[in-house]
């Protein structure tokens, strides 16, 4: 079982080890950071975050309750409170954590917050077309393919296709009746 926490800059510094090389963290964050990630911006990517009344982006650490080790990384960002609307991002397990049913529940927990506690309609989140593993994981979770964008980013000499998911309020309520106890993570 896992919980969120809010991402602080105490936990910078393992982020940035679990951040990779260069193809690694284009993949997990996309082009918002350069290689090396560094504190400066991490420092960036957290101002203006984690405020309830006036922030559009959320940004947590993903602790095993067990454990209490820090296990991921997510965010649910670019809320349009008016639109109803969030997209999930930065979605990152360190890697002894990976395979272990972690990535379900840290995507189960942000489509929680964000349909329950701000209310959205509509949540969406991109993933290149070779990430077969996240792919599967956002499915199971209800997502839906919309579409694809061809050679989305430029990696040194190859293009990568990202895949556009979404998920809306009405079905993700269908996945939770199909779930006995509602939310099996809890």
């Amino acid at each position: 079982m896992i919980t969120f926490q809010y991402f602080e800059p105490e936990d910078f510094d393992q982020l940035i080890e679990w951040s990779g090389d260069e193809a690694f963290l284009l993949q997990w964050a996309g082009p918002q950071f350069h290689y090396p990630l560094s504190r400066e911006q991490l420092s960036d990517y957290l101002d203006g975050a984690n405020d309830k009344n006036t922030s559009n982006k959320f940004i947590y650490k993903v602790v095993d309750e067990s454990t209490q080790e820090i296990v991921g990384h997510i965010a649910l960002g670019g809320i349009d409170r008016y639109n109803r609307s969030g997209r999930i991002g930065k979605v990152l397990l360190g890697k002894p954590y990976q395979g272990k049913g972690y990535g379900k529940q840290m995507i189960d927990e942000a489509l929680r917050i964000g349909f329950e506690e701000e209310k959205l309609h509509r949540i969406s989140l991109g993933v290149f077309d070779f990430n077969v593993s996240a792919i599967r994981c956002y499915e199971k979770a209800g997502f839906v393919q919309e579409g694809l964008i061809r050679d989305a980013r430029r990696y040194e000499d190859t293009f990568w296709n990202l895949i556009e998911m979404s998920i809306l309020e009405d079905e993700w309520k269908k996945t939770l009746l199909n779930v006995e106890g509602a939310y099996p993570w809890k």
